[in-house]
């Protein structure tokens, strides 16, 4: 696991954006394809975030986003914004569409994982959270390492997996990869696995560590008390040294993003 230290300590770069897309992902996830209107490559790290300046009528406001997207050439990026009830940032992202011009500032964030040379690694989600997850996941893909990796996601219902399409043919076609999904309400007819993905952690984990390809490293993204659970039961019941875990909640911010937001 290696993380871009230069690019993180340097003074992230502001520029402007276009929304060039937008499709639904569930019922309350929206995806959002911005592209840099300067037209210059958008590089950043898997796993890092972008800050949004977003024009309300009470006053600006910024918000903090993963970006979804693996790292590439490209000018543009993709962010999954959960819609809050009574929240001025996800109703306005909600809201718009192709052609408004925000904004941004990154990308930014420790929460990082390139692929060359990496050890196996444990990729753990709750909605939204898999977001950096799945850049890492494209990130993975895209080079050409076979190390072993694992996603596994967790929702409440099905119609809350997000890119559920994607990751299937994903786990179809790369055969060092593996995607598990858990509900915590599933219905009658769900074959898959039940229950919170603190349930599922040990099993997978030990999965990757029997693979003799070196200590997997997990890297946990969701809800505080997910990723403080999850946190506990590696170091603790399971004795995972803190540097083979790492984790990013998306319900605190980390300090550098409320710097931005003030």
């Amino acid at each position: 696991m290696a993380t871009n230290a230069s690019m993180n300590r340097a003074t992230p770069p502001t520029f402007d954006v276009r929304l060039q897309s937008a499709r639904r992902l569930s019922p309350s996830v929206r995806a959002l394809v911005f592209e840099r209107i300067d037209g210059r490559p958008f590089r950043h790290d898997a796993g890092q975030w972008v800050s949004l300046a977003l024009p309300l009528s009470g006053g600006g406001l910024r918000r903090a986003y993963s970006i979804a997207s693996p790292p590439t050439d490209s000018p543009r990026f993709e962010l999954a914004v959960t819609l809050v009830a009574d929240g001025p940032g996800s109703t306005y992202l909600h809201g718009i569409e192709p052609g408004v011009v925000l904004q941004s500032t990154g990308p930014q964030g420790f929460f990082t994982r390139t692929p060359e040379g990496a050890p196996p690694a444990l990729f753990v989600g709750t909605g939204t959270g898999v977001a950096p997850l799945r850049s890492m996941l494209g990130s993975a893909i895209g080079s050409a390492s076979e190390t072993p990796v694992c996603l596994l996601f967790g929702v409440r219902d099905r119609k809350e997996i997000l890119y559920r399409d994607e990751l299937e043919e994903i786990e179809k076609h790369h055969a060092h990869v593996e995607v598990h999904v858990t509900l915590s309400r599933p219905d009658e007819a769900w074959t898959g696995r039940r229950g919170y993905v603190q349930l599922h952690v040990p099993d997978l984990y030990e999965r990757l560590a029997a693979k003799g390809l070196g200590t997997p490293h997990v890297f946990v993204c969701g809800l505080e008390r997910m990723v403080g659970s999850v946190r506990e039961l590696l170091r603790k019941n399971m004795s995972l040294p803190r540097t083979y875990v790492h984790t990013e909640r998306y319900d605190k911010p980390p300090p550098e993003a409320a710097a931005l937001s003030k």
